[in-house]
This record gives structure tokens, C-alpha cells and sequence, in this order.
């Protein structure tokens, strides 16, 4: 080994240690079955209650179909970014339906969510021209979008349209973008859009909602988290959704009036330095969005196990978070325990990840427990019966 490098890698093994000794070394398992309510993991099946497919489309025959028929007019890769020759007429009719769906002016196809937030946040926002204002528990990819944007970053309390509007008082008459997540990831619970969307016209800040958790599964007809409160693109001018979730797919998209599209275009680096979604992509969640609108019963199974499962959770004392989404957290507290208890589960045929800092705040490690529409009651008696066997790890 060369000398150099040396010092460097017993520094890398030094912060591993570190990160073992606190009970906060992740690592990876391989399954070798599609995404679904079990998976196959060294031959042996798994219950699986922690993927983000809420409405068990990853694998359904339809998508499956839509990748092979793509496959054969387009091929596999897209070759380039969209401005370059990546762009397909299978890009141009996803984003035709998305626009149509979220009743929004135009749509635009990114790789990630993350690319997607990155985008929004640096070629919409202020720079040092004014602030970014987030709330404290956004996701990842909201929080470093607002960094990297060059912008001032304030951050406000979780959920609290009252503590928004303090922070927007306070700067005046400075350029603001608010960026929120619609549905918290590791929480389950939904921000208070109608009046984070009132204090924001108020105080002329642009609102941009992530909606990644909320769009296919809330709402009336699966349009996400802002159909309930009947937010238009006037109330939210920029909404972001993900594909590799609730629609079973990859990718994202950004949402909005025209103007904000064509500058996305023009200004966002994550789309024009990225190779565009291949055409398959975009053909199977095209095929994904005419399910969630033809096939109602798939949110209604899935709230209906939500709700069972909340009902038998009182039951047992069982202290999950005030969620009424397919996002069912129970905070363990100590990262290690919570971990301990991942693995005990798993042994006993049950997935469910534990989730430890810095995703969540030091002392609220967890078991991310998350429903989908192919989940039956029996699994879920067989999750309930798990968690009832090892509840010295909840029980205060």
C-alpha cells in the first residue's frame, strides 16, 4: 500500500469504528425476487413492511408489458440528456398526462426526487438575494437543495404555518422560497398545506411542495396531498412528484406554470448534466398513472389495512405516531435497540428497517413500518404478532 494513502484509510477506519460503537453502521441485504409484500432473501421468504410501493404496482403485468413494448420501439438507454438527444416522444406523452392529472400547466421529467428538489431550489431560489425557509423535518434531498443553492437558509418549526409566517415577517421584503414535503417520510404526517399556502400568498414567497409520499395514494382520486384541500397551481405554483413510489417506476418530475418549467430547462443543472429516463421508464409509469385513475379499490385496500392496523395497535399499547398514512412509525428511542429489534424480526420472517440518525433526530430511532394495497390481514396479524412478541424493546 502506498504510504501516502495510508493515514487516510486508518482515518476511514477510525470514523468507522466510531460509527459501529454508537450503534449507527448500516448495511445492505440483496434480495433476489421483484419488489412485493414478500421478498426472497437467500431463498428464504420475507414479509416486507418497509418499501414505498403503497399500491403494489412495481410489479404488476400492465407496467411490465408497457417496459417490453418500449423496449422494442426505443431500446434500453436514452443516450444523452434531453437537450441533447435523450428526449423521446414516450418523455413528451408522460409528461402530457402528469400535466393533465395534477391539473398543473407543464411538466418536467428529472432522473431522482433528489435531482428533482436540487433543481427546484437552485434555479428558482433567491440565492443571496433573499432566503429559503424549510420546515425542520423536510427530506434529505429538501434540506440539501436549500444549501447547495447558495441561498440564505432558515428553518421552521415542524408543521407550523404560525412559525413560517413569523420568519417571513421578520425578513421583510426579501425574496423567499418555502419549500415543504406534503407527507413527512419517517413520520407519516402531513404538513398544514392550506395554511402554509395562505401564509405564503400573504407575504409574496413562492411555495414549492414535495409531494413525493402524498401523490397516488391521498386524495379523492389519487391526486396527492394537495387534492384534499383543493390547492390549485395559483395556491402551490410548484409541485414536485416522484415515480419510485405509490406509481412503482423511477424517476420524478416538477410540476408548475410554464415560466417556472422553461427556466427549470434553461437554468437546472441536475437536467441538463444528466443523462435523460430511459423511454421504458417513462412508458411503464405512464401505464402506472392509468391504474391509480381506473383502479380505486387499490387506495382503498390500503387505507382499510392503515386503519386495522392502528385499531389492533391500541389494542396492544403499541405507541406508533399519529399517522394516517401508509407510514406507521414506532419510535424505539435508543438507535441500537431499535436496530436489535430490525434484526429479531427479520429472523423471524419480517422486514422491517430501523431508522437512526441523522435520518431522524438523536433519541427517535425507529421502525419505519409502511403498508401497500397487496397486503393482506394475515400479514398484518403476523407483523402485529411479531412486534407483540418482542415489546420489552417499545414498552417504557
Amino acid at each position: 500500500m502506498c504510504s501516502s494513502v495510508a493515514p487516510f484509510l486508518r482515518d476511514i477506519e477510525a470514523e468507522l469504528d466510531r460509527i459501529r460503537q454508537v450503534g449507527l453502521y448500516r448495511t445492505t441485504r440483496t434480495f433476489d425476487s421483484p419488489q412485493g409484500n414478500v421478498l426472497r432473501w437467500q431463498g428464504v421468504e420475507k414479509l416486507n413492511f418497509c418499501s414505498n410501493d403503497y399500491l403494489g404496482l412495481a410489479n404488476h403485468p400492465a407496467l411490465r408489458l408497457a417496459v417490453n413494448h418500449a423496449l422494442d420501439h426505443y431500446g434500453l438507454g436514452s443516450g444523452a440528456s434531453q437537450l441533447v438527444c435523450g428526449r423521446s416522444s414516450a418523455h413528451v406523452s408522460l409528461e402530457n398526462a402528469l400535466a393533465e392529472f395534477t391539473k398543473r400547466d407543464k411538466v418536467l421529467l428529472f432522473s431522482t426526487g433528489y435531482q428533482a428538489n436540487l433543481s427546484v431550489a437552485t434555479a428558482l431560489g433567491p440565492g443571496r438575494r433573499g432566503y429559503i425557509l424549510g420546515d425542520r423535518l423536510n427530506h434529505a434531498s429538501l434540506i440539501d437543495a436549500a444549501v447547495l443553492s447558495r441561498s440564505r437558509v432558515l428553518r421552521y418549526r415542524h408543521a407550523n404555518e404560525h412559525a413560517l409566517e413569523e420568519l417571513l415577517v421578520r425578513h421583510g421584503e426579501k425574496q423567499k422560497l418555502v419549500l415543504t414535503d406534503s407527507v413527512f417520510s419517517m413520520d407519516g404526517d402531513i404538513a398544514p398545506l392550506e395554511g402554509i399556502a395562505t401564509v405564503c400568498r400573504r407575504h409574496a414567497a413562492m411555495l414549492v411542495v414535495d409531494d413525493a409520499h402524498g401523490f397516488a395514494v391521498l386524495g379523492a382520486t389519487g391526486r396527492g396531498a394537495l387534492e384534499g384541500p383543493g390547492l390549485s397551481q395559483a395556491d402551490v405554483p410548484v409541485m414536485v412528484g416522484t415515480f419510485g413510489k405509490a406509481l412503482g417506476g423511477f424517476g420524478a418530475f416538477v410540476a408548475g406554470p410554464e415560466p417556472v418549467i422553461d427556466l427549470l430547462i434553461q437554468k437546472a443543472r441536475p437536467f441538463i448534466y444528466t443523462t435523460a429516463l430511459p423511454a421504458i421508464i417513462c412508458a411503464a409509469v405512464e401505464a402506472a398513472l392509468v391504474l391509480v385513475q381506473k383502479e380505486y379499490w387499490r387506495r382503498e385496500k390500503l387505507f382499510d389495512l392503515i386503519r386495522y392496523f392502528r385499531t389492533s395497535a391500541a389494542e396492544i399499547s403499541l405507541p406508533i405516531g399519529a399517522s394516517e398514512t401508509p407510514i406507521q412509525p414506532l419510535i424505539i428511542g435508543d438507535a441500537s435497540k431499535a436496530s436489535e429489534l430490525s434484526d429479531r424480526l427479520f429472523a423471524e420472517g419480517i422486514l422491517v428497517t430501523a431508522i437512526r440518525p441523522p435520518t431522524v433526530p438523536r433519541g427517535t430511532s425507529r421502525l419505519r413500518i409502511t403498508f401497500s394495497a397487496t397486503h393482506t390481514l394475515d400479514q398484518v396479524d403476523r407483523l402485529l404478532a411479531g412486534l407483540l412478541r418482542h415489546r420489552v424493546y417499545w414498552e417504557k
